[in-house]
């Protein structure tokens, strides 16, 4: 048994070897493009989290807007006091919490699948540059992904000590929401994982979600007690009016292209003094906007829009690539002889993501484990929020680890069938809705720019 164990140990340490490698090569190569042959210039929402971040340095706070949560600044603020004011540091500090997040996968997965599947699933997440670049920018998806899977990993995958486990947990979540607000409506979910059953009776570790709500008051409070002091509510920021009103005008279906986000954030901003008369403002205009085009015409056009900025092949990293200004190319990277090969990939591996987690959802099996119930709860979750509210692509990649897992599982299905037969089941009717839900996304990944007409 022992020397029957060898080869596929060592097969696995080199297989972990090769992946590493391909990691390292692809942060060079992105760091590269990065900073050759021109440094790439920040974009959108980045430029506003490093200039509030130097000025937090430099004990010159700027006004609270309470548009964006706290939380990347104080992020990037922390980083800069240790290493300067670099952004390099920040892209390293990054790139390891990318990769712990990897890690964090494969741990999760594992509680509902095979090692192999789950070490694929952490290899389609850590190989794909559309995913790494984030961690090269200073948006705050990867800070929060962090947060939201080692809160999971806490509380899903470890048995002892409960109380510290959920009181960190609540800690981290805590963190995630002062980097996302996007997780504001969807925290109570996480007390569930206090309720159990046992002798066909439930019982509910209140103790263990005190702790958690502990945790997460914690790292709130803070924030909390600011937007009190400040506004005369316990707020940390709230920008979902301005982004509903924002995500019922786009009409193009990718992004950067006739973008209102910029022109519409500042007449936000402008029309009134507080978070809440803004809001009380732009209430009237979305109740306006439904009046006018009526619900069926209202969810009918998002429809039409939204998931295909969601799911698009053009992701953020493409975006931000040399090429036509008409299809929405920033040009923020300067060209050089990887942006193309780079561009390229990244689109491969989105869209092989894509057909992989279309028959993974579509075979999967048991949903009643806690961990693929959230994973259902929180896709769900963003599915519906994405309908209303303005979506850009990177809001893809706090989705991106959960289908790598499906993903994961059904490449391993197809590597070697037996490891799947705990959690896929294969039948005719699901490999049709396997191929139609792969075609639906594949659809809105690629036929945007055909529907929208762009560079005619």
């Amino acid at each position: 048994m022992i020397e029957a164990g060898r080869p596929a140990s060592a097969a696995r340490r080199a297989w972990l070897w090769l992946v590493v490698a391909a990691w390292l090569l692809l942060n060079a190569g992105l760091l590269w493009i990065y900073y050759h042959p021109v440094l790439k210039p920040l974009v959108g929402d980045e430029f506003d989290y490093n200039r509030r971040a130097l000025a937090l340095l430099a004990g010159q706070p700027m006004p609270e807007l309470f548009i964006w949560p706290p939380g990347q600044i104080w992020f990037i603020t922390a980083i800069y006091s240790v290493f300067g004011s670099h952004v390099l540091a920040v892209q390293l500090v990054q790139i390891v919490l990318l990769a712990i997040c990897a890690a964090l996968l494969v741990r999760l997965w594992k509680t509902l699948d095979s090692p192999r599947a789950a070490r694929l699933a952490g290899a389609l997440f850590l190989l794909n540059p559309a995913s790494l670049a984030y961690a090269h920018w200073l948006w705050p998806e990867v800070p929060y992904l962090a947060c939201l899977l080692g809160a999971l990993a806490l509380l899903l995958t470890m048995t002892v000590r409960p109380r510290l486990r959920a009181f960190l947990a609540g800690l981290l979540i805590g963190l995630a929401v002062l980097f996302k607000s996007l997780l504001g409506g969807l925290w109570p979910l996480f007390l569930l994982a206090f309720l159990s059953r046992k002798d066909r009776r439930f019982t509910f570790a209140w103790l263990s979600a005190a702790a958690f709500a502990s945790g997460l008051l914690l790292a709130t409070l803070p924030a909390l007690w600011k937007g009190y002091i400040e506004t005369g509510a316990p707020l940390i920021a709230d920008s979902s009016l301005y982004n509903l009103h924002v995500g019922l005008r786009d009409r193009s279906r990718s992004d950067y292209i006739d973008e209102a986000g910029l022109p519409a954030l500042t007449a936000f901003i402008e029309s009134a003094a507080t978070p809440q008369q803004r809001n009380a403002i732009y209430l009237d205009k979305v109740k306006a906007t439904v009046a006018e085009r009526g619900w069926l015409g209202v969810v009918g056009d998002q429809l039409g829009t939204q998931y295909f900025r969601l799911f698009n092949a053009k992701t953020l990293l493409n975006s931000q690539l040399p090429g036509p200004a008409c299809d929405g190319h920033l040009g923020a990277y300067g060209a050089s002889a990887l942006t193309t090969p780079i561009g390229w990939l990244a689109a491969a591996c989105h869209t092989l993501l894509l057909v992989l987690c279309a028959f993974g959802l579509a075979f999967w099996r048991n949903w009643r484990r806690p961990f693929a119930a959230f994973c259902a709860v929180y896709l769900g979750y963003q599915l519906a929020l994405f309908l209303g509210l303005h979506v850009m692509e990177r809001y893809f990649f706090q989705m991106q680890p959960l289908l790598c897992g499906f993903a994961g599982s059904f490449l391993a299905a197809m590597v070697g069938r037996e490891d799947a037969a705990p959690v896929l089941v294969f039948t005719r009717g699901r490999w049709l809705i396997g191929a139609v839900l792969a075609a639906l996304l594949l659809g809105l990944a690629w036929l945007g720019p055909i529907l929208d007409g762009t560079c005619r």
